[in-house]
């Protein structure tokens, strides 16, 4: 049977950069709302950039000099308390735009988690084109009110969720958010396996957790087999939908 939504796709994508044709911002994030001539306007002003886990991306209140989109990877963003303390606000997965538009100084520390690619363009390039094209801005404004949509869903596990919830609440967008950064082939049993994008630490710092606590938690879900633990970084769903309910 020929399949007409990969027709078209294809179709749409004729004359655009390889590098685009397969990246997530072309597949989910604002690139997908353009024509295959805007695609390659914008490619002329990109550039794009690896980092390595632990690098920073943007700093508290500085000026930005570049917009960017996640092609790859995991990013935190945290802000500063006044006592010198970080908390960690989001995280942003492939797709996600990174960078507070129209905005004189950044809000937040922007960081990578795990190594990650970048399709980044200088302010105001982005900001001169993004002005022609209203199709664009409105994906723009569709991604952010969606990420406050998710804040608000992160409040409520934050502030009604037990601990085991908030861990598995947390591996559960990993897994869901994240896959093609993430997944490890596991050719023995097709059990889809996931590398942990954050430090214990972290995780404690994000969920509102002590870093005991998130061992706990973590080891009992492995005990109970919703999770299957495989050194620090990694492990295993055998069954997504006991990880979603043990989510709450």
């Amino acid at each position: 049977m020929l399949d007409l939504s990969s027709e078209h796709e294809l179709e749409a994508d004729r004359g655009i950069p390889d590098r685009c044709r397969g990246c997530s911002i072309r597949r989910d994030g604002f690139c997908r709302v353009l024509s295959a001539r805007d695609v390659n306007t914008l490619s002329r002003i990109a550039h794009h950039r690896t980092l390595k886990s632990g690098q920073t991306v943007m700093r508290h209140e500085e000026k930005p000099v570049y917009w960017a989109a996640v092609s790859s990877g995991v990013l935190k963003m945290t802000k500063l308390l006044a006592d010198g303390r970080q908390q960690i606000v989001d995280l942003l997965f492939p797709s996600d735009f990174v960078g507070r538009l129209f905005a004189s100084q950044s809000p937040y520390f922007v960081e990578a988690v795990t190594d990650t690619e970048l399709c980044c363009f200088r302010v105001a390039d982005f900001e001169a084109m993004l002005q022609d094209r209203p199709e664009m801005k409105q994906q723009l404004f569709e991604h952010t009110l969606a990420k406050l949509d998710a804040a608000h869903e992160w409040l409520m596990v934050l502030g009604r969720k037990t601990a085991e919830e908030r861990v598995a609440s947390l591996l559960y967008v990993m897994v869901t958010r994240a896959p093609i950064a993430t997944a490890c082939s596991n050719v023995r049993d097709r059990v889809p396996r996931f590398d942990i994008s954050m430090k214990r630490e972290e995780m404690a710092t994000f969920l509102g957790l002590t870093y005991e606590t998130v061992i706990r938690q973590l080891r009992s879900l492995n005990e109970r087999g919703i999770i299957t633990l495989i050194g620090r970084r990694r492990f295993q769903v055998p069954d997504l939908q006991a990880l979603r309910l043990a989510a709450g």
